[in-house]
Parts: structure tokens; C-alpha cells; sequence
């Protein structure tokens, strides 16, 4: 019998199943419906903080060559998603493409880790949704104490609302999340312009300030791997900086591969998910910009700094204050608002899709995978909203944040190597999108990401580990005898899920 951990799903098998009554998603989306969602996860509260930030404590005005930077690298993998979203139209994204190229325990691995990532980064977005609401209206933190333990009610409450949402179909939520994007963009676009008028040529120089060592030494859990392994400690500007600070400002740019798991329910996937994958990244990327080359103008990168005032990290909002334009506060704060609203809904919407993907696989409960008459996958809809809301509102998450980041790239990494490795399988395969100069940028893409995984800390990559291990548990205990490949593979008849 074949080793069940390298057993793939065919690629035409995964099409197949798309069409099977009871588990099937209702194809309504377009490139503009796939554009806003890129647009709307990857736009958040992070262009209001992220370029002051490390431009502060970095990179100085160069800061803009860190997001040159991050963007090409996130756009090699962005053509590698695109690609692989538009040879397999499926729902669940990194996942299915594991499934098709390197066999179901990898694909498992990785939709565990997805689960991960999506499940952290919605609590953590929606409890920053929350701050916001008190910000806004100056009512303080959304949050009241029980027997000494805060509850973050805000956090739960936009949680509950996204999550009632998404259970009436892609489509409605495509169009709440353009009207809301409109908004944040919009926010966006008027900083950018106000700002303009206060930028001052001398904060530009020097444009790469001169390198500072950094004081750190020794052994510490919070140091970046690449600091273990190298022996080094660090520094602040200079290129090494700067190429630090792309590390960093990368993380602004997560979001995009979310695109790819919503290429089930659109109607021209060959065609339109490639475009809505690429089209976001360029919006954003053209944003980001915009925003890091207004605030270092604005502002010199030494009053940025976090080691400069209170000592605090530093925004956008910060540099309009220094220039004595206070109101921009309020008008920031309003655009976070929206810009977290979108992405939490997003988020969301991405963990339904490979949970969905994974259960109708058979990985985990089948039943979970059913979907109503809307073609959405309730169970997991509402199941998912309820773990969100107890982690948004309850549990610190502040320490586990960078399990996004390395959840992300080792994504990226699967994907960009996938592409590679179908191309030679699978060479027949219609595809709607080809991405350029394989196996350069694929190659390209896996060393960028490489390089950003080594700049997480020690302490990340130990939970990270500790996560992947409890995951390879569960396939053992349960998915690997549930999987309907290989169920099938031993001749079982397959129960249907419609009523």
C-alpha cells in the first residue's frame, strides 16, 4: 500500500468535489469583489504606525526602500499564488495546492498552521478594533473587569457582527467591504495630502543614516534566529537597517494570499483571482509609499524613534501632531477604525475556507463542511466566530503575534516550491496564469522568505514548532484514517452530505 502521508488529491479530484451538492460554494465573486478583499485585509491600521515606526527605529527616511523591498519580495510569492489559484480553483489556498503537489501530510501541516495564523491575527485585529472604538469616542477601553480578569467586549462584539455577516454569502460581504474600504482609503488618501503640504526637504537627509550597533549580546529568547546563528547583535540605519527594516514592514503586506482562498465561489477564477491577487498588491503597495515618504518628510526619523519623547513607538498621527495639525488624531483614529473593521471580516472569512477545504477532505469532521442554500459553510461560519470572540476578548495576544508572520512565510515558502514541483508534474494542466521566469522567481521568493523567517525570534519559532507538533497529533490520531482519499483508495463508499 502507498505511504498514506505522500498521497495526493488530483488536481481534476479537487475540482470535482467543488460541484458535490451539500459541500458546494455558490461561484459569485469577481476580480473587483477579490481586489477590495486584498485591499481590505492588507490596508489596516498598520499604514497609520508601521513606516513612522521603522523608520524611527530603523531604516530613517529609507524606510521607503524597506517597503521596495518587501513589496518584491511579497510579489514573487504573490506570482506563485497566482498562479497555483488559478490552476487549482479550490477553496483552501496553500492548502489545496500542498494537497495536489506534495501529498496529504503536508498539506495537513499546513492547514494547521493556516489555522493558526488566521485564527491569531482575527483576535488580535478585532481587540485592536476595539482600543480603536475608545479612541474614536473617547470612551476609553471597550472592556470591563470579572473576579480580576478583563474582558475585552469590544473585541467580541465586532467578532459576532463580521461573523452574522459572512454567513449571508461572499457576495454580501464583498459589497459591506467596499463600502468600508472606500472609507479607510479614502482617510488615507486625505493624510497623504494634507501631509504633503508640510514635508521639509532637510528630513530626508541624511536618506540612509550612518549604522548604530545595537546593545543587545548574548543568549536571549527574544533575539532573531539569524542574530543566534550569526553571533551578531544588530543594528539600527545604515543598510543592514534597512534591509531590518523590510523584515519588519513585510508583515504590513500580509493578506493578499487570502485572495486565493475565496477562488472557489468566483466565476472566472482563471482569469480573475490572478488579477485580484496582483491588482491588491499593487494598491497597497502604492499606498504604503505614498504614506512612508509623507511621514519621514513630515517629521525627522530621530523624533520618530521609540527612544525619542515618551518613548513610545510613533505614527502618523504623531509626525501631524509635531506639525501642529491635531485634528489628524481624530481623522486617523476613523480610518483605523474601518481599516480593522475590513480586515477582521477578511480574516475570518480566510480560516472558513480551509477549515471548509479541510473538512470536505475529510481531515477533520465532514459534517462541519456542509453548506446552506446560500453555498456557505455555516457550521464553520459560526464555529469559528465563537473561537475567535473567546480568544479576542479574553486572551492576551500580544506575545503571540509573530506566529502570523512565520505562519505566513512558511506558506510561501510551500507555495512558491509547489509551483516548481507542479510544473513538472503536471505540465498538461490548463493554466489561466503563468508566473514569469520559473524556477527563478519561485527560488527568488523562497530565499526572500527564508531571510524574513531567520529575523523572528527564538521564542517564536519554539511556539511555532509546539504548534506543528500537536498538529501532527491530530493527523495521526484522527485525520489520516478520516481522509477521503484515502478512503476512497480503499474502496469505501463516500456518505453525502445534502439533505
Amino acid at each position: 500500500m502507498a505511504n498514506p502521508l505522500l498521497r495526493t488529491k488530483s488536481v481534476e479530484q479537487s475540482i470535482a468535489d467543488t460541484e458535490v451538492v451539500g459541500t458546494r460554494l455558490k461561484k459569485q465573486l469577481t476580480a473587483w469583489d477579490l481586489t477590495i478583499f486584498g485591499v481590505a485585509v492588507v490596508v489596516g491600521a498598520g499604514i497609520f504606525t508601521i513606516g513612522a515606526s521603522t523608520a524611527g527605529d530603523y531604516s530613517g527616511p529609507a524606510v521607503t526602500v524597506s517597503f521596495v523591498i518587501a513589496a518584491i519580495a511579497c510579489g514573487l510569492a504573490a506570482l506563485c499564488y497566482a498562479e497555483f489559484a488559478s490552476t487549482v480553483p479550490v477553496a483552501g489556498s496553500a492548502y489545496t495546492f500542498s494537497y495536489a503537489t506534495f501529498g496529504e501530510f503536508a498539506a495537513w501541516i499546513i492547514g494547521w498552521d493556516l489555522v493558526l495564523e488566521f485564527s491569531i491575527a482575527a483576535a488580535a485585529v478585532a481587540s485592536g478594533w476595539s482600543s480603536y472604538l475608545g479612541t474614536v469616542f473617547g470612551t476609553g477601553p471597550a472592556a470591563f473587569e470579572v473576579s480580576g480578569h478583563t474582558v475585552d467586549w469590544g473585541a467580541m462584539l465586532i467578532v459576532a457582527a463580521l461573523t452574522a455577516l459572512l454567513t449571508f454569502g461572499a457576495k454580501v460581504s464583498s459589497r459591506v467591504s467596499a463600502v468600508i474600504t472606500a472609507v479607510k482609503v479614502a482617510v488615507v488618501l486625505l493624510v497623504i495630502v494634507v501631509g504633503a503640504f508640510y514635508i521639509k526637504g532637510s528630513n530626508y537627509s541624511p536618506f540612509v543614516p550612518e549604522s548604530v550597533p545595537g546593545e543587545k549580546t548574548g543568549f536571549d529568547w527574544t533575539n532573531t534566529l539569524f542574530q543566534v546563528l550569526s553571533g551578531g547583535s544588530g543594528s539600527s540605519y545604515g543598510w543592514y537597517g534597512v534591509l531590518a527594516g523590510a523584515s519588519i514592514v513585510f508583515f504590513a503586506f500580509i493578506g493578499f494570499d487570502i485572495v486565493a482562498t475565496s477562488a472557489e465561489e468566483t466565476v472566472n477564477p482563471q482569469r480573475d483571482v490572478p488579477r485580484g491577487i496582483l491588482g491588491s498588491l499593487a494598491v497597497v503597495t502604492v499606498l504604503y509609499i505614498a504614506v512612508t515618504v509623507v511621514v519621514t518628510g513630515m517629521a525627522s526619523y530621530k523624533d520618530l524613534a521609540t527612544s525619542a519623547g515618551d518613548g513610545s513607538g510613533k505614527n502618523l498621527a504623531y509626525a501631524f501632531k509635531l506639525n501642529g495639525v491635531d485634528w489628524a488624531a481624530t481623522i486617523i483614529s476613523i480610518g483605523a477604525l474601518a481599516g480593522l473593521t475590513t480586515v477582521v471580516m477578511v480574516l475570518l472569512m480566510g480560516q472558513n475556507r480551509v477549515l471548509f477545504a479541510m473538512s470536505r477532505d475529510g481531515l477533520l469532521p465532514r459534517p462541519l463542511a456542509k453548506t446552506s442554500d446560500r453555498g456557505v459553510p455555516v457550521r464553520i461560519t459560526v464555529g469559528v466566530g465563537v473561537v475567535v470572540a473567546i480568544f479576542a476578548g479574553l486572551v492576551p495576544l500580544s506575545e503571540l503575534a509573530e506566529l502570523i508572520n512565520i505562519g505566513t512565510l512558511f506558506a510561501f515558502v510551500l507555495v512558491s516550491v509547489g509551483v516548481v514541483v507542479l510544473r513538472k508534474q503536471r505540465p498538461d494542466l490548463k493554466r489561466g496564469f503563468r508566473a514569469p521566469l520559473v524556477p527563478l522567481v519561485p527560488i527568488l521568493s523562497v530565499i526572500a522568505c527564508a531571510w524574513l523567517m531567520l529575523n523572528l525570534s527564538l521564542e517564536t519559532w519554539l511556539r511555532f514548532l509546539i504548534w506543528m507538533a500537536l498538529g501532527v497529533i491530530v493527523y495521526f490520531l484522527y485525520s489520516m484514517n478520516h481522509s477521503l482519499v484515502g478512503r476512497r483508495a480503499r474502496g469505501e463508499v463516500i456518505e453525502s452530505l445534502a439533505d
